[in-house]
């Protein structure tokens, strides 16, 4: 039989481990101060005395006040998410762990398969790992992946990738390059705001971190 205090003690002594592993993970890694409008998706960030991976970072420049950077993070100790807002001007203590290159390889089901091109190994993480920035995975593109003991915590894509749009909208009479931008949809799927003068057909530069236009390809 159990013993009753065994019952009680056990969650706690998992939650324990568990809260030790990413104490561990927090005195292994370097860690510095950056600004709030320099968090990027799949940065790892030390915030409320745990970590988190960023898994979408969106920047917001209201008509009043200062611009902002709305952040959605998971927990590394218990998986929830957190959605929390950082000023330009806030600081938050960015975490940095063992960096690897990996090249991406295909998508099987809900997982991405990439390997190592030094040693040959494959590393497959859900395509919750990554989040919405998955859909800009390409053939044979390189990331980052931040380790601790081998385990996946954060993943950095390129900053640029090029992309061709499939469908845009037409542009509105009056509509001029500087006076607003129009719904246009992308080969792999996602929708962004382009200027006026993009049509189908055309490729583009697209920023991984915000989801956003940048320029036209060349």
């Amino acid at each position: 039989m159990v013993d009753r205090r065994e019952q009680i003690l056990a969650p706690w002594l998992v939650a324990a481990s568990a809260l030790l592993q990413i104490l561990t993970i927090h005195n292994i890694g370097r860690s510095m101060k950056i600004n709030g409008n320099e968090i990027k998706p799949g940065n790892v960030l030390q915030h409320q005395d745990t970590l988190w991976a960023v898994v979408k970072v969106q920047h917001v420049k209201p008509g009043k006040g200062g611009a902002f950077a709305q952040v959605e993070m998971k927990n590394l100790l218990d998986g929830r998410k957190l959605n929390e807002r950082f000023r330009s001007e806030d600081k938050v203590e960015r975490v940095r762990l063992e960096q690897k290159d990996f090249q991406y390889l295909y998508t099987q089901d809900d997982m991405l398969i990439f390997m190592d091109t030094e040693t040959y190994e494959q590393l497959e993480l859900q395509s919750d790992f990554v989040g919405d920035r998955a859909a800009f995975l390409q053939d044979g593109m390189m990331v980052t992946v931040e380790l601790h003991e081998e385990r996946p915590i954060g993943i950095t894509l390129p900053q640029h990738v090029t992309l061709e749009i499939s469908e845009a909208d037409a542009v509105v009479k009056g509509q001029t390059q500087s006076s607003s931008y129009k719904p246009a949809l992308m080969e792999n799927g996602v929708r962004v705001m382009v200027p006026p003068f993009i049509t189908a057909g055309e490729k583009i530069i697209v920023d991984t971190g915000t989801l956003e236009y940048v320029r036209r390809a060349d």
